[in-house]
């Protein structure tokens, strides 16, 4: 996960991110701590503490004075809306421009995206 040209920070914040959306870190839970997340990722706690910020920032994390981090409630619902915004702009839009230069309908790409996702998911069936 780390160093992969993005700022350090970023990525940790993106890491506490995908445990919040994927469930392993549950509303109203502790989150880990600047000092947790530096030795963990053996990183300068500074570049943590930026992570978290970012994330209290927009408040999918909450300071419980003299306890620590929290994940905020509903912070799961709003990073969940953000990524599907992200998901559409990154890969629907481009994928609808596609099939329109393909020649290919809504119904038609409709079809497709049903067709292999039913194949993939009966492929994942058979392993």
């Amino acid at each position: 996960m780390i160093d992969d040209g993005r700022a350090l920070f970023i990525q940790i914040a993106e890491s506490v991110e995908d445990s919040i959306v994927d469930g392993s870190l549950a509303e109203d839970s502790r989150a880990p701590s600047t000092n947790e997340l530096a030795a963990f990722y053996r990183i300068n706690p500074a570049t943590a503490a930026k992570g978290i910020a970012m994330l209290v920032d927009k408040g999918v994390l909450v300071k419980r004075r003299g306890i620590g981090m929290f994940v905020a409630p509903g912070a799961r619902d709003q990073l969940r809306g953000e990524r599907r915004a992200a998901f559409a702009d990154r890969y629907i839009e481009p994928l609808i421009a596609e099939a329109r230069t393909l020649g290919l309908s809504p119904d038609d790409l409709a079809r497709l995206v049903r067709e292999r996702a039913t194949r993939i998911r009966t492929e994942g069936n058979d392993r």
